[in-house]
């Protein structure tokens, strides 16, 4: 390939794929100022990896295929659970303060559905925030990389089959020139879907944007249908929701109604710990029938609380809780993307020249249901891989020469953008039917129809391919749990692969004629 490198995107992925590009350079579009508006800055776990005494990246990967629901891949799985000892060693040669112990080596707790203790952390519950400050700093001292923040893409540039650049809106979208960034290849790390749900733990930036520029220019989509709801985000109204760390659990904490029941016990043999779907629709449960949930911290924390946990505790005091004497109101949100734009062991995707890393991106190692602390993982595996990739392949001019192509943009009704995420929470949420998707379906397609700016016609766009995939899969697996088909079907153990034209027919055939 011959051309610049373009990263769309300033979170773990893209900046941790620019520093491991180096000492080539490349070009790094940000949504917002690099770290702030990346989702792994709000990651409270850490990274998933088999270091200590005990473990193997064997079982590392066995614990990310049963987690997976029957179509993890397990093949790249054993390859990212082997790879992660030297990234984290990366992340500490970056500058990461991972948690150690009195002799220097690395503390690892344990989270759900992980047979070991292999979650590398720092300071309890901030290793997100930490990782990215380390790597803004490392950025801010790398001269390969060129960082052009407040620029959100807006379409990508096709010739012949081939991603030859991206169109991005400077200014958070709202200035009144695109611009157009030529590319030899162009790097999608934009995050999730977040922002298409009403309650998220993502920041503003996570609406879907990669997985909706990709789906248009024609790439493959896969999984698109499974989405994550952390069982456990704060229940105090804020959007978006603060989330109430998974490590609490991990530390013995349990989950209560308001009668000081708990409740997980009688849904799964690990209760608080079982996997993420089954603990969400326990807590989604309980909340549903007027019971209330709430995390008690009490005995299994305590008065440590506020050292060992201080993310959640700031956010706990804000909201005027106090968890060292009294349960945390919670409920699910969404939290993470399984889906996102298909790419192989490298990171490439469906279409050459474009990569896809990090949330938008499904490399198949995540399945139906993410194991805790593997994103963040999979985010600098698979930026270390394309960096590799991109070294041994690209040619050419090593900077973009970007240009204004004079379009105004045209603004979104925000009544619009409320009734689209309230759409996708009630009619794609944690529990799913077919009449429920049938009416969520209509009401999107009625939003495209009348959606001016590009933005929102971009949210409806990832939207979409959400909806055709939760519809086509007509079985219970993973993060998708329809109450109409209730249950795994054989089947349907495989991965969906869906382009954006099938996701067209697929809503074209849920109309009035249906």
């Amino acid at each position: 390939m011959s051309g610049p490198v373009v990263i769309v995107g300033g979170g773990l992925a893209g900046l941790f794929c620019a520093l491991q590009f180096a000492p080539k350079p490349v070009t790094v579009l940000a949504a917002a100022p690099i770290g702030e508006g990346a989702s792994s800055a709000w990651a409270q776990g850490g990274i998933a990896a088999a270091m200590s005494e005990g473990d193997t990246p064997e079982k590392h990967a066995a614990d990310t295929v049963a987690a997976g629901a029957g179509i993890v891949d397990a093949e790249i799985a054993l390859g990212m659970a082997r790879e992660a000892p030297a990234r984290v060693h990366d992340l500490l040669a970056y500058g990461v303060p991972f948690d150690r112990d009195l002799e220097g080596r690395l503390v690892q707790s344990r989270e759900a559905a992980h047979s070991e203790r292999r979650i590398v952390r720092v300071r309890g519950d901030m290793a997100g925030k930490a990782i990215m400050e380390a790597l803004v700093a490392a950025v801010r001292r790398t001269p390969s990389v060129t960082v052009l923040e407040g620029f959100v893409a807006e379409r990508l540039l096709v010739d012949h089959g081939r991603v030859t650049g991206v169109v991005a809106r400077g200014d958070h979208g709202r200035a009144a020139e695109a611009t157009t960034f030529p590319a030899g290849a162009v790097v999608l790390a934009t995050g999730g879907v977040g922002r298409l749900y009403a309650v998220t733990t993502n920041p503003a930036e996570a609406q879907g944007v990669g997985l909706a520029v990709a789906a248009e220019a024609g790439a493959v989509i896969a999984d698109a249908e499974f989405v994550q709801f952390h069982p456990t985000a704060l229940d105090v109204g804020r959007d978006p929701a603060p989330l109430v760390t998974e490590a609490l659990r991990g530390e013995g904490s349990t989950l209560i109604d308001r009668d000081g029941r708990r409740f997980m016990p009688a849904l799964h043999p690990d209760a608080e710990l079982g996997p993420r779907d089954v603990v969400a629709r326990g807590v989604f449960a309980s909340v549903a029938a007027g019971k209330g949930a709430f995390l008690d911290c009490r005995e299994a924390v305590g008065e440590s609380f506020p050292e060992m946990f201080p993310t959640v505790n700031a956010a706990c005091a804000a909201a005027g809780i106090d968890p060292v004497r009294e349960p945390i109101p919670v409920a699910p949100a969404e939290h993470y993307h399984m889906g996102g734009v298909f790419t192989d062991a490298r990171g490439r995707t469906s279409m050459p020249g474009l990569y896809a890393a990090g949330e938008v991106a499904s490399t198949g190692v995540h399945g139906a249901n993410r194991l805790a602390s593997n994103s963040l993982l999979e985010a600098i595996v698979f930026g270390a891989r394309i960096a590799e990739d991109l070294k041994a392949g690209v040619t050419g001019p090593s900077v973009p020469e970007p240009y204004a192509d004079g379009e105004a943009p045209a603004q979104d009704d925000p009544a619009a953008v409320a009734l689209l995420r309230e759409t996708m929470a009630s009619k794609f949420g944690v529990i799913r039917d077919e009449a429920g998707m049938l009416e969520g379906i209509a009401v999107l397609r009625s939003i495209r129809d009348d959606a001016k700016g590009r933005p929102l016609q971009l949210m409806v766009s990832a939207a979409m391919m959400v909806a055709a995939a939760a519809y086509a899969r007509r079985e219970s697996r993973g993060g998708h749990f329809r109450s109409d088909h209730a249950e795994p079907e054989a089947a349907f153990a495989r991965r969906t692969m869906m382009t954006q034209a099938e996701a067209e027919r697929i809503g074209l055939r849920t109309g009035p004629e249906h």
